[in-house]
């Protein structure tokens, strides 16, 4: 094997194998970032016509299916790579290279989201200060942590994880302190309106599928860091066990806290969201202060700033790890993309790359962004869930036993079916701008094989290094 970097003495410098379960479960929870639910509430309330918290039931049982064959998936290559290193080796390498190109788009804007939602957090504290100063300073401080490593990134979201689940809970318990005497944001609690303790939130005759799944289509973005972790396979200790059990976890745990805080939430929040927010794009702000008043929502918007920045940098070592193996098998620059410091053992080059791409956080809106997010997000979930099929069941005849067709056929069958649902219900002009992305790498990738004459090229793994 070609050494990707060398140190004076010519030993090649790889990722190292330092994450254990709860390192990549708290790195997952802080990508996903469990105060989004503030962030995203007023974008699903419109859509999913006032009954968010059943979106997000929606959304995760298709997460929770997918991240089953995420599993399946790294059990058998345990690979960086991700959805690309899946559809290249279990369908075809051509299948792999636009997965993996439509991916690069899902993790490329992540760290931009992080960087908008600490904008307008730090505006509504500091609005005489310029956007730009506050875009440069985080995006280089995501960058230098990320440079440091991936176990920098378990430390140093560990303790804010832990913060925000603790702020969750008594934002809830504002909530629901209020509600159980009567009062929502309207005042009095409508007797006709949403009930504490009913299945109102979840259902009632105003609700349709369309809206619901279309509601749960955004909410793909609530939830990408679950299977960022697979990217991660090359610096997790027993992956095989380890990596499929803390995607799953990840999922399962965020699902939890965003559908019983939603619950409340939509009980005190009943009528169509611009009742109550200015910018329905952005609620976080108007949601704390409505619930807590403005010393409540000092204090944890400055907190805010802090987990936006905990998702970012999770979100920026994603990106970093897709494009250090797609530069490592060649299918872009190898010198520049396949490059492992030798100081540090990360992909420092794609680090760097991920930094100057944040910064046009500047000049974009959470609006666009959060949708071309969910187009790549579902691009992935979808061929995950078709290569666990290709692998295991067509190339591999693995069907021979009851538990082999519910794990290799079933499941992953049903999280194709429940993408594909979500997948009719995505924004059109996100659609419209994934394929323009995809239409690129299309034609990068005639190029790159000579017309299809010839495949494009891959990373030759040994045993040793796959295992």
């Amino acid at each position: 094997m070609t050494p990707l970097a060398t140190t004076a003495t010519s030993s090649p410098a790889k990722l190292q194998r330092t994450l254990g379960l709860w390192h990549i479960i708290i790195i997952g929870l802080a990508y996903i970032q469990p105060m989004t639910v503030l962030d995203t509430f007023g974008m699903v309330s419109e859509a999913s016509v006032q009954h968010v918290p059943t979106s997000y039931i929606i959304a995760l049982i298709a997460v929770l299916l997918t991240s089953l064959s995420y599993g399946a998936m790294i059990r058998r290559y345990p690979s960086s790579g991700s959805a690309y290193t899946y559809a290249q080796k279990s369908i075809h390498p051509n299948v792999g290279f636009m997965v993996g190109w439509s991916s690069w788009l899902d993790y490329l804007l992540s760290p931009l989201v992080n960087i908008i939602l600490a904008v307008i957090y730090l505006e509504a504290l500091f609005p005489n200060i310029n956007a730009w100063v506050w875009v440069i300073g985080l995006t280089a401080f995501m960058t230098g942590i990320n440079i440091l490593g991936s176990k920098i990134v378990a430390y140093f979201n560990s303790w804010i994880v832990l913060v925000q689940l603790i702020v969750i809970g008594v934002f809830t318990w504002l909530i629901y302190s209020k509600l159980s005497v009567g009062i929502n944001a309207d005042g009095t609690i409508n007797p006709e309106g949403y009930q504490l303790w009913s299945l109102a939130p979840f259902w009632t005759e105003i609700a349709s599928m369309g809206a619901l799944i279309t509601g749960a289509t955004i909410l793909c973005f609530s939830f990408t860091g679950f299977d960022s972790l697979s990217s991660l396979a090359e610096e997790t200790k027993d992956v095989s066990k380890t990596l499929p059990k803390a995607i799953f976890l990840t999922a399962l745990i965020a699902g939890i806290v965003f559908i019983i805080s939603t619950y409340f939430m939509q009980i005190y929040f009943p009528k169509t969201p611009d009742t109550y927010f200015p910018d329905i794009d952005g609620t976080q702000p108007d949601i704390l202060l409505l619930v807590g008043g403005s010393a409540f929502q000092a204090g944890v918007l400055g907190f805010a700033i802090v987990t936006v920045m905990a998702s970012g940098i999770s979100a920026h070592a994603g990106v970093s790890r897709l494009m250090y193996v797609m530069g490592r098998d060649g299918v872009i620059n190898k010198k520049i993309f396949g490059h492992i410091s030798p100081r540090f053992f990360t992909p420092t080059y794609n680090i760097l790359i991920a930094g100057a791409v944040a910064l046009t956080a500047g000049f974009t809106d959470l609006d666009t962004i959060v949708h071309l997010i969910s187009f790549g997000a579902l691009t992935a979930f979808s061929f995950v869930n078709l290569s666990v099929i290709a692998r295991y069941v067509i190339r591999d005849k693995q069907y021979n036993t009851p538990k082999d067709i519910l794990m290799y056929l079933i499941i992953p069958a049903l999280g194709f079916i429940s993408v594909v649902a979500m997948w009719i219900s995505a924004d059109l002009i996100a659609i419209q701008m994934g394929l323009g992305w995809a239409a690129i790498g299309l034609v990068y990738l005639i190029y790159l094989t000579r017309g299809f004459k010839q495949l494009p090229p891959q990373y030759k793994h040994d045993e040793k290094h796959m295992n």
